[in-house]
């Protein structure tokens, strides 16, 4: 007896100790199961791989692009745009070839806002229907040495809103001595959606004026455009801003501030030029950017582009 327990000991003490790379043994009526961490593991990728393909496989699949993209309208044209001219009763008269240059009455929608009607005003085929603006002497104007005028300019968007035009996608803003490109201007145009809102325009040449006034504005003499969904809402708070900036110098000041208080900022088309320049144009005209030309302003103080 002694001496089977002294050998039964002996075996066991020579067997290899269990470590963590050892695999276990389970004994159950004979046979013999193993199971070691690594195939362990390789039991977890292969489950995890088959979830994935799963979710993959039996997932909702997503919108097809033909459901998804939708067109918003037809094409932009010539007919979705209307012109308002900021002018005078004192400038309008010697600012008409500029408008000729541009307008065309039967391809073109525009009007001309006047402060008063004079005697001299005639009906003019050629050239745009003119509105007389409304009172504004309702709104304050403090910039020292500036001119009130520009409380009425600015006015001129909810003005021209308020026409209701018919089929209006663009509002196109100028002055009277702005010469637009209206088929660049159309196609440029037709890039944007004018369901969404849109300030777009450009700030001028000259650093000076882009210090005074803001590199962020749509200066008014180069032309800005306000898409159709953003124009009815700024016509609706235009009056009660225009309150809040008295202190500002310009219209387009005054456009700027009030849509920057509806969190709209100005696009930058580098095709609108301000023209805060005097003498030969040339150089600019030259090196404008790969993008269409679309409106020139202050041509009264440059130089002929095409010298006789």
């Amino acid at each position: 007896m002694y001496l089977n327990r002294k050998r039964k000991h002996k075996s066991l003490t020579n067997m290899p100790p269990v470590t963590a790379t050892t695999p276990t043994t389970t004994t159950t009526t004979g046979k013999t199961l193993s199971l070691a961490p690594s195939r362990l593991k390789d039991l977890l990728l292969v489950l995890s791989f088959l979830i994935i393909l799963h979710l993959i496989f039996h997932s909702p699949s997503p919108p097809s692009l033909s459901r998804a993209f939708i067109p918003i309208s037809t094409p932009t044209t010539r007919h979705h745009l209307l012109f308002s001219i900021a002018s005078s009763s004192s400038s309008f008269t010697r600012r008409e070839p500029y408008l000729r240059l541009w307008y065309n009455p039967n391809s073109t929608r525009a009007f001309a806002f006047l402060d008063v009607n004079t005697s001299s005003l005639s009906v003019d085929p050629t050239l745009p229907p003119v509105i007389i603006s409304k009172d504004t002497s309702r709104f304050p104007y403090t910039f020292k040495g500036g001119l009130r005028s520009a409380i009425r300019v600015a006015r001129v968007v909810k003005e021209a809103v308020d026409k209701n035009v018919p089929d209006i996608r663009w509002f196109v803003f100028g002055d009277d001595d702005t010469v637009f490109f209206v088929d660049s201007l159309v196609k440029t145009l037709s890039f944007y959606d004018h369901n969404k809102w849109y300030y777009i325009g450009s700030n001028s040449e000259s650093y000076e004026q882009n210090m005074k006034y803001s590199f962020d504005m749509g200066f008014g003499g180069g032309g800005f455009v306000i898409s159709y969904s953003l124009a009815k809402v700024l016509a609706r708070v235009l009056d009660s801003c225009l309150v809040r900036y008295g202190h500002l110098y310009g219209s387009d000041a005054r456009v700027f501030s009030c849509l920057a208080e509806l969190g709209v900022g100005l696009t930058h088309e580098p095709g609108f030029h301000q023209v805060d320049m005097r003498g030969n144009l040339f150089g600019m005209l030259s090196a404008h950017p790969l993008s269409p030309l679309l409106s020139l302003h202050h041509l009264d103080a440059a130089d002929p582009l095409f010298p006789i």
